[in-house]
């Protein structure tokens, strides 16, 4: 996939980003809280590589990926336990290298900024909130509940109320759900593989894949 120099996100008037892996570095705990719901279960633990290769949206799929049985329980309470841990161990997190940075630049640059997430809206505006940085962003949309089914919809929604055009919009994220979305929403994507998803998926999206948010800030 092409280079791409921080320069280049001056050609956009507007840019999505996604949370979870992608401002927030917070793969990591996912993979042990998921680690300890299959320890529970009797069930084969996951490695980095495992993880990356498999999370994807909507979540249901994925916890029937690495073993849950919903014959055994539902995912409504396998999900429920899962946030309730992350909920718990979320301010172990901190922001990824160059977060902080690359929002101030760009609101100085004259560039809008939103959120979107499939995080639940309330604890993303609490979390945004804990780092500081909410007033970097014109909107933030989170999910309804903590399921994670996706964010095509709310996408969609966030182009009709910003009033923004989709040819001057990015969108940055760390999982092939991003990509689907910015197709979605007819909108440019990079792709960073600093979260919950291998280099190797992301550049089988066909949008620019960058090593991480120095580069942006880079040029």
């Amino acid at each position: 996939m092409p280079h791409v120099e921080g320069v280049v996100l001056k050609k956009y008037r507007h840019l999505i980003w996604d949370w979870n892996g992608t401002l927030l570095d917070d793969a990591w705990l996912c993979r042990e809280i998921m680690n300890g719901q299959l320890r529970r279960r009797s069930l084969p633990t996951i490695s980095q590589e495992r993880y990356e290769a498999v999370f994807d949206f909507p979540v249901e799929r994925y916890y029937r990926t690495v073993g849950f049985d919903w014959q055994k329980e539902s995912f409504a309470e396998a999900g429920t336990e899962f946030i309730v841990e992350y909920e718990k161990r979320k301010g172990e997190c901190r922001l990824q290298t160059g977060a902080r940075e690359l929002l101030q630049r760009l609101g100085t640059e004259g560039i809008t900024q939103a959120v979107l997430s499939a995080y639940s809206h309330s604890s993303l505006e609490g979390f945004l909130g804990h780092f500081g940085i909410r007033g970097h962003f014109r909107s933030v949309a989170g999910h309804r509940d903590h399921y994670a089914a996706g964010k095509v919809e709310q996408g969609l929604e966030m182009l009709k109320e910003l009033h923004v055009r989709p040819e001057d919009t990015l969108l940055i994220g760390d999982t092939t759900h991003d990509a689907e979305v910015a197709r979605a929403m007819g909108v440019e994507c990079f792709l960073i593989p600093c979260g919950h998803n291998s280099r190797d998926r992301l550049e089988r999206c066909g949008f620019p894949v960058v090593a991480g948010l120095g580069d942006l800030l880079a040029g």
